[in-house]
């Protein structure tokens, strides 16, 4: 009998061992299957803690709905009556130590119509003006390769790009604009800049699929995300979960693999590798590889969460957090108001709030240095400052997150197509995924478990 072992029990592990399952029940195929994680708990980013009737997520806090194969893979898990939709509301921006509400009618804002970039309290009425030249200057060189920095402020002008559209594209793909692809973030702002012949022209075509996107947009679970993760753990006794265990090399042995996992050796046909790229780089340990491994960069992030026993309903009415721009005196770099956002997430309905401090940071350096009491007390000032709450905190939670992030700048993509042909040709049968390469968010990461699932029958069979 044939083995595969998948080293990573995230998202992209779980989901890669649930569709060769089901594959494997197809084709009548037999294999040993196991799964290593060098937490004590499955999950990865994807996890839930729980505290004084919060619900903390210290990675992920929700999941894309429209992604393809979302809420496949829930009815799969026959898990929708655990479903719980995000509360809709404003978003803000912060600057010059004020809250500027995101204009309605944007998409990472971007604005989807005139009435939209018009309505924006962010940008001066020239930045306006500038803006609307999208309608007259056309496209000659970019292409999805391109930055996607560039791209929009050639096409936008640079006030509303550094105002309104970096603050919130920036913090969702954790990375600098101008060392951000097109293809890596948004590829179809050039299509509809090639066939409207304005950016906004092309949101305005397409407004009504973004305006149903935006409703009911993210998805939890009742207890939290780690609930899903337990139930594909539950609806896969047969796989064996090694947990707390550290995979220290992979080395080809003639036809086959060896796994050294915890001191012990592991013989494999199929090698999964569902891990983050400085992982991947430690257990393979091959120098011809490496020069392109490293061409892959991550980023870093510390997280709070702030619960008080203060209600929720001292947030402004309807907001659901803000990202910070510049002119600010608070350091953080976003806040989530948890509590207001998700509802299952304060039994009492009091106040949770979440708060990043990202690498971009100028004070980053000196945050990643302090105690979690020190960066507590950073995280209350900026709660005083924004929300105007003084009151002692009930629970403190905080996660860093360092060196943990895929960043996907211009050089991920050739360097990806170099190393998937590397291991090819070196390493056959040894895969990578997950969302050091594939695609950041948990969609991604589940579409990337099914292909990475089919790969491996082809192995198999």
């Amino acid at each position: 009998m044939k083995t595969v072992i998948v080293v990573g029990g995230g998202i992209t592990g779980l989901c890669t061992m649930h569709y060769l399952k089901r594959q494997m029940a197809e084709k009548k195929v037999e294999a040993r299957l196991i799964l290593i994680e060098k937490n004590a708990y499955l999950g990865g980013k994807i996890h839930s803690e729980y505290e004084a009737d919060f619900i903390m997520e210290t990675g992920a806090d929700s999941i894309v709905a429209r992604h393809p194969g979302v809420l496949e893979l829930v009815r799969e898990l026959d898990f929708e009556s655990e479903l719980i939709y995000n509360e809709t509301g404003i978003s803000y921006i912060h600057t010059n130590n004020e809250l500027h509400a995101i204009p309605a009618g944007s998409t990472f804002g971007i604005p989807m119509s005139v009435d939209s970039l018009m309505a924006s309290t962010l940008i001066s009425d020239e930045g306006k003006k500038r803006a609307l030249q999208d309608f007259e200057i056309p496209n000659t060189n970019f292409t999805k390769d391109s930055s996607i920095g560039e791209f929009l402020e050639f096409f936008l002008g640079k006030e509303i790009v550094h105002n309104q559209i970096a603050p919130v594209l920036s913090g969702v793909y954790s990375g600098d604009l101008y060392q951000l692809s097109l293809a890596a973030t948004l590829p179809y702002l050039v299509d509809y800049k090639n066939d409207f012949g304005s950016i906004i022209k092309g949101f305005e075509e397409n407004r009504e699929q973004f305006e149903k996107a935006a409703n009911k947009k993210f998805i939890s679970f009742k207890n939290g995300l780690s609930a899903v993760i337990n139930r594909l753990e539950e609806m896969m006794p047969d796989v064996e979960f090694i947990k707390n265990a550290t995979t220290e090399s992979v080395r080809k042995v003639g036809t086959h693999y060896e796994v050294v996992v915890n001191g012990e050796r592991i013989e494999a046909n199929v090698v999964v590798l569902a891990v983050p790229n400085d992982t991947v780089r430690k257990v393979l340990a091959d120098a011809s590889l490496d020069k392109n491994l490293a061409l892959f960069s991550t980023a870093s992030v510390l997280t709070l969460y702030v619960g008080f026993d203060v209600p929720d309903d001292v947030l402004p009415a309807d907001g659901t957090g803000f990202i910070v721009s510049h002119h600010s005196d608070l350091i953080c770099n976003a806040s989530t108001w948890t509590s207001r956002k998700w509802k299952h997430t304060s039994g009492q309905g009091n106040l949770l709030v979440r708060l990043f401090y990202k690498n971009s940071n100028p004070r980053y350096e000196e945050l990643a240095a302090m105690s979690d009491e020190e960066l507590t007390a950073v995280a209350r000032e900026d709660i005083r400052l924004s929300l105007g709450i003084e009151a002692q905190p009930k629970i403190v939670n905080v996660t860093k997150w360092i060196d943990q992030m895929p960043r996907y700048d211009l050089a991920h993509k050739d360097a990806l197509h170099v190393i998937v042909e590397d291991l090819k040709i070196h390493y056959p049968n040894v895969i990578l995924a997950g969302c050091s390469y594939f695609g950041v968010g948990i969609g991604a990461c589940i579409q990337n478990g099914k292909t990475t699932a089919q790969q491996i029958i082809n192995a198999i069979v």
